[in-house]
């Protein structure tokens, strides 16, 4: 690659991580897209993006670590119950058809934004419920299926997480951000990473400028969400999961 189409990636993984770390995901809409412009295959892209990934996740972690008092059952409910998922998402996305995939997740991930917004009070204040043995387990067996969609999809299943944490434990936009970007975007975006890498290819060498962009953007993103408050999050993530939606359905 040339210095120019270098710093044509630096850029567009600083812009999509500052907005997925406003939003809570969703830094594949523009990743993804453009990794492939440049000549990468489906599956090449898909595993390249995964690693940049985890570079936003710990640039958002940086931020959050110092503000974010996460709650370790929760930690330990996003792992146990996650991390299987995406190793079996990042094992079968070969077999999936890649069109009708895209569609359904288009048509789910615009749902998520729409119900977001007829919801004006979703998000907006921390409204704990759910913590008994069968909320956790119901709350678990979502989180193993959004796994399996963090490892085979490409754009905006860290979304998925934000919402399900706010409309299933009663989270806040701000609250449940910080877990999908640390947990989501750290561990099981490594380890859709490790997987993909073991049945396909990465290019090594475009993630220099992959990895500084995601690492840069997940920090001024998060710094951004932190600084903004709730009511404008949830604005971020409506307008996401709709830019989302009209990319994987129309193309």
């Amino acid at each position: 690659m040339t210095l120019f189409e270098h710093c044509i990636l630096f850029v567009i993984s600083l812009l999509s991580s500052i907005f997925s770390a406003l939003s809570g995901g969703g830094a594949g809409l523009i990743q993804f897209p453009v990794l492939i412009f440049l000549g990468l295959s489906f599956s090449v892209a898909l595993a390249t993006h995964k690693v940049a990934s985890v570079a936003l996740g710990l640039g958002a972690a940086l931020r959050h670590i110092s503000t974010s008092r996460l709650e370790r059952q929760f930690v330990v409910l996003l792992l146990i119950a996650g991390l299987p998922g995406v190793v079996l998402g990042g094992s079968v996305i070969l077999l999936v058809p890649e069109r009708v995939a895209e569609i359904a997740l288009g048509i789910l991930t615009g749902s998520l934004g729409i119900y977001s917004y007829f919801k004006p009070e979703l998000g907006q204040v921390y409204q704990p419920k759910n913590r008994y043995p069968q909320g956790y387990l119901l709350g678990s067996l979502m989180l193993f299926f959004l796994g399996i969609l963090s490892g085979s999809l490409t754009s905006g299943t860290g979304l998925f997480v934000t919402i399900w944490l706010i409309i299933w434990f009663g989270m806040d936009y701000q609250r449940a951000i910080a877990y999908t970007m640390i947990l989501v975007g750290l561990f099981w975006n490594g380890t859709g990473a490790i997987t993909l890498s073991i049945l396909g290819e990465i290019r090594w060498d475009w993630l220099p400028a992959l990895l500084l962009g995601s690492l840069i953007g997940g920090y001024l993103g998060t710094h951004m969400a932190l600084k903004a408050g709730n009511r404008w999050i949830k604005r971020c993530f409506e307008l996401v999961t709709v830019l989302i939606a009209v990319k994987l359905i129309f193309g």
